[in-house]
């Protein structure tokens, strides 16, 4: 059993690649919801929407979020209304999140929620959203404390970062499965993604971080930043705005308490030495994801970095 730590496009990507080399069904896949917001009486969990879509071939690869081939019917209507349309939601991606809110409405988790679609979707690999409880990203700026997806979709990521914080994290307990799954994995995967607001606040969920350095399992980690900058994202500006360094090396120096290995891509090879005054050996290999095989190619040199460590 392979577990991947899952937050953003980058490991949506990865996902897709896994999928390819190894049996969806021994795949599961624990994703961050601190993203997670309610619009329009909507709740809506963009982490798990992704994957979700990436995974079931419905996603609009071009964009990197939502569906392809979607209309914005709804959308232009609530504008007519006078209601906020800065988050895109297209018509078929709306019925996603109506069946969500309507189940959550009728009391079930948003684990038993995210089973059900994925169940629909046709998806083999497991997919548990990090904790059932609330959590949300805040992000302080200059204009002080903004919910993630007002500062990352409405504000286009434009504010610099000082700080960031997850509410409700201390209240959170893992979702059902999640500690099982670390403990009982073979290998545990950290995707590409952001490290401060995908992958941070999985590790917050009180239990997490100590399953992680408990499990007898090898974990790989993979660097989202490349040649000093981030493929997608703000992830790099996030780390400069929180005094991290931003390369492979600032990313390793944040999981290097639970890494084995870290896959840094060909790009920043002279940095391996600097990953493994750490305590984790570094893996050389392309990271950028341009399309299947890429996706693919990259998932083999994860699963033969964990084969690797666990030999040793």
């Amino acid at each position: 059993m392979i577990v991947v730590l899952a937050g953003g496009v980058g490991a949506a990507r990865f996902l897709q690649g896994l999928v390819q080399v190894v049996s969806p069904e021994q795949v599961v896949v624990v994703i961050n919801t601190a993203d997670d917001c309610e619009l329009h009486g909507l709740y809506i969990s963009p982490d798990i929407d992704s994957v979700l879509y990436h995974l079931s071939g419905l996603a609009d690869e071009a964009r990197g979020w939502g569906v392809r081939d979607e209309t914005f019917h709804a959308l232009a209507m609530l504008a007519r209304y006078g209601a906020e349309t800065w988050f895109q939601l297209g018509d078929r991606d709306l019925a996603t999140h109506l069946v969500r809110t309507r189940l959550l409405r009728a009391g079930h988790s948003l684990s038993e929620v995210t089973d059900a679609l994925r169940r629909a979707l046709g998806i083999g690999c497991r997919l548990l959203p990090m904790t059932d409880a609330r959590v949300a990203t805040e992000i302080e700026t200059p204009a002080g404390w903004l919910p993630f997806q007002v500062y990352f979709v409405q504000r286009r990521a434009a504010d610099p970062v000082r700080g960031v914080r997850f509410r409700g994290i201390e209240e959170a307990r893992p979702a059902p499965g999640v500690l099982e799954a670390l403990a009982a994995a073979d290998g545990i995967i950290l995707a590409p993604s952001n490290p401060v607001v995908s992958l941070g606040p999985i590790l917050a969920v009180p239990g997490v971080r100590a399953a992680l350095q408990a499990t007898r399992a090898p974990i790989v980690g993979i660097s989202p930043i490349v040649g000093g900058a981030t493929i997608k994202g703000p992830a790099d500006q996030m780390l400069r705005g929180l005094g991290h360094e931003v390369s492979p090396v600032g990313v390793a120096r944040l999981f290097a308490d639970c890494l084995s290995a870290f896959i840094v891509d060909r790009i920043d090879a002279a940095l391996a030495p600097a990953v493994a005054a750490l305590g984790v050996r570094p893996v050389i290999a392309d990271t950028i994801m341009r399309g299947p095989a890429e996706k693919a190619a990259l998932a083999r040199v994860a699963l033969g970095a964990l084969a690797e460590a666990r030999a040793r």
